[in-house]
């Protein structure tokens, strides 16, 4: 009995050992197989993120520094616009009181000569006023379009009306016909011309801004000529532009 106990003992630690060993041989090498294989997996996934996660971050903030450049630029265009000067303020500041009274006066004058031309020529009795007021409007058209180009080069806002004493006048000849409108117009234009041709020749001359003396230079020999032609309509032989002791103009009246 003893003897084969210990027999069968020996036979389980035999199939035992040949167990252990087969496990060893069948379990191990796979262990031994999978576990590197893991590693290199895991590595390989640990570099990939970590390369992944390196390369976008610096692209992002290169298209984003990128974006952010243009619109620095047009914000600096846009606060920084080029200062132009307004030509009216500038001519406004350049013109003298006296240069600016001189210019607004010639504007109602040159409108009132172009009114009265007509008033002339379509009430008017002889030929000599009809033609002399023809002249009138045709004259001081040509002289007001030249005023309008240097009101607006010196920025000064010409009067649209011939003013409450032109338009005393105006409404005086209007209430007259035949022989005495011939009369009391051509006395009237006599009066006028000699005031006008005695303000521009001043500005001509003592005018302090250069284009407005220009242009009272330019128009002063149109206007000498108008006083010389009514002056001799008038008065004929008289040719200096100063009535004679039975011319009566109409009377001026103050604004």
């Amino acid at each position: 009995m003893i003897t084969t106990r210990h027999q069968n003992r020996s036979d389980c630690t035999q199939l035992n050992d040949r167990y252990d060993s087969d496990y060893k041989i069948q379990v191990y090498p796979r262990k031994t197989l999978i576990m590197p294989t893991l590693k290199i997996f895991s590595t390989g996934l640990v570099a990939i993120a970590l390369s992944v996660a390196g390369g976008c971050t610096p692209t992002t903030q290169q298209s984003q520094n990128t974006s952010e450049v243009p619109p620095a630029q047009s914000v600096q265009a846009t606060e920084s616009p080029s200062p132009t000067a307004s030509p009216t303020t500038s001519g406004q500041n350049t013109l003298s009181s006296s240069d600016r009274q001189f210019v607004t006066e010639a504007a109602q004058g040159g409108l009132a000569e172009v009114q009265l031309g007509r008033l002339a020529s379509q009430r008017g009795t002889s030929k000599a006023v009809k033609q002399y007021g023809q002249q009138m409007v045709k004259d001081h058209t040509q002289v007001n379009n030249q005023l309008k180009q240097l009101a607006v080069q010196k920025g000064v806002t010409l009067p649209t009306t011939i003013g409450s004493k032109n338009q005393q006048v105006k409404q005086r000849l209007s209430q007259l016909s035949g022989s005495k409108f011939d009369r009391q117009y051509l006395n009237q234009m006599l009066q006028d011309h000699q005031k006008d041709v005695a303000a521009f020749q001043k500005e001509a001359e003592q005018g302090q801004d250069t284009d407005v003396k220009a242009f009272a230079a330019q128009a002063l020999p149109t206007l000498q000529q108008h006083l010389q032609e009514v002056s001799s309509i008038v008065n004929p032989g008289n040719t200096n532009g100063r009535p004679t002791s039975t011319s009566s103009p109409i009377p001026t009246s103050t604004p």
